[in-house]
């Protein structure tokens, strides 16, 4: 490893103890932005997990009886320990992630602030006190600990989703076994350091990376004494993994993948719609469930808002995410890189034209240029998988009522995004939309 990151603990994090893999396994680490290993970390195994899952549950009979003032004072300790590294998980996450390091940073303040909520979340009521119907009783609603929670967390958001997972569960009382995707584990074993500077009894929460995690999460979920899955990542992963845990009636909390459209209308302000459209697509590089997907522009602004949407992003800088000015850096890995290129060729096949882009860079590492793409037939596979990369599909639109109807034409429905000056009509379509969220003239 990098000789800046030497102190992370590339182990697996059991009962408080780092250790090898049971059988010696290991992950290799890559860096995104040139192809070099970073690390060696071990590759949990079936025992392993096993392991993990005896630490839990007896640490979790402790921790649950812990006062919540005890529980949130170690989640306090957490934000402040983070926040005060937070150049070091900042440039953790850049070296095996490859995002550049302004969206590093603002991740890592993200990250840190769900152990603030939570730990101002674990000391407020928990218990419902209510009057029977009848008048002659009261019933008291009590919120327990639910138990040894799996927490599987993507590579794209590294801190942060393995922070807004773990921060609610200690909040309540649980226990936790983190699985960190085998891309990106080194920041997660680094904020299981950090908890347990903070306070975290042993056994509390648990890190496993591994490479074999088909086996070692179905054998969790297999294990009566799991009793929560958390999942952030794909839709077909999701459905697994449900699958899976339907066997032991495991309550489970999902977010899968997103499909994102933007709808611009006639009345948008241009420079806040081409900013807004900026920050949709291209945080994180592309590489967000939030991210803008489809882009659908009225006719009367069309050909301004690509002008200038197009511009914007030929002045992205591309390199490695720790180099001083870059705006973009790397995709995760060769595969996200090639699977780019065969979307634009996809896009050319159905008639698109690219504005800008279109191809990888000459040059090492798992980059791919800044893309803008018009025209692109509705049979194009961009416009009905989620991208996950910076290519930005821009069609027409000339009837609100049709925009809509394309805008909902997809399995997902995590957000939508909508730009126009006419509150009434950004409202009325943010409830026509089929999306857990509307940003309404921003970004998210």
């Amino acid at each position: 490893m990098s000789a800046s990151y030497c102190d992370v603990n590339t182990g697996l994090y059991i009962d408080g103890q780092w250790r090898r893999a049971s059988d010696g396994a290991e992950i290799t680490v890559i860096d995104p932005a040139n192809e070099e290993t970073i690390a060696h970390v071990a590759s949990a195994s079936i025992e392993d997990a096993m392991a993990a899952i005896d630490a839990a549950e007896r640490a979790g009979v402790l921790w649950a009886a812990q006062s919540p003032r005890e529980r949130a004072e170690i989640l306090r300790k957490a934000f402040d320990l983070m926040s005060a590294r937070a150049d070091f998980f900042a440039r953790l996450i850049t070296l095996e992630n490859g995002k550049a390091l302004k969206d590093a940073r603002g991740e890592v303040a993200y990250a840190a602030e769900f152990f603030r909520w939570y730990a101002e979340e674990a000391v407020r009521n928990i218990a419902d006190l209510y009057t029977a119907p009848s008048g002659a009783n009261r019933i008291m609603v009590l919120q327990q600990p639910v138990g040894v929670s799996v927490l599987i967390t993507p590579w794209n958001f590294p801190a942060a989703m393995a922070t807004r997972k773990i921060a609610p569960a200690l909040a309540a009382g649980c226990s936790v076994i983190l699985k960190p995707a085998p891309e990106t584990p080194l920041t997660a074993l680094a904020v299981a350091a950090l908890l347990e500077q903070a306070g975290v009894p042993a056994g509390v929460v648990n890190v496993l990376a591994s490479s074999r995690s088909s086996q070692v999460v179905t054998a969790m979920l297999d294990d009566p004494r799991v009793r929560k899955l958390s999942f952030t990542g794909s839709t077909q992963v999701g459905r697994i993994l449900l699958a899976n845990a339907a066997r032991t009636v495991v309550n489970c909390s999902m977010e899968l993948g997103g499909n994102a459209p933007v709808i611009v209308c006639n009345d948008a302000e241009l420079d806040i719609a081409v900013e807004g459209a900026m920050v949709a697509k291209m945080r994180n590089g592309g590489e967000a469930c939030t991210a803008a997907n489809r882009f659908y522009v009225e006719d009367g602004i069309a050909d301004a808002f690509t002008t200038r949407f197009t511009a914007r992003m030929q002045t992205l800088k591309i390199g490695s995410g720790l180099d001083d000015g870059v705006d973009l850096g790397p995709l995760i890995n060769k595969a996200a890189q090639e699977g780019m290129a065969l979307l634009v060729a996809d896009a050319r096949a159905h008639g698109g034209r690219v504005l800008t882009g279109g191809s990888k860079p000459n040059r090492k590492g798992y980059f791919f240029l800044p893309t803008v793409i018009a025209d692109a037939g509705e049979g194009a596979q961009m416009l009905a998988d989620e991208i996950f990369g910076p290519i930005a599909p821009i069609q027409r639109f000339d009837d609100l009522d049709d925009v809509i109807a394309r805008a909902n034409a997809t399995d997902y429905g995590l957000i939508a995004y909508v730009f126009t000056k006419d509150l009434k009509k950004g409202l009325g379509l943010s409830q026509r939309l089929d999306a857990g969220m509307v940003g309404l003239n921003r970004g998210v």
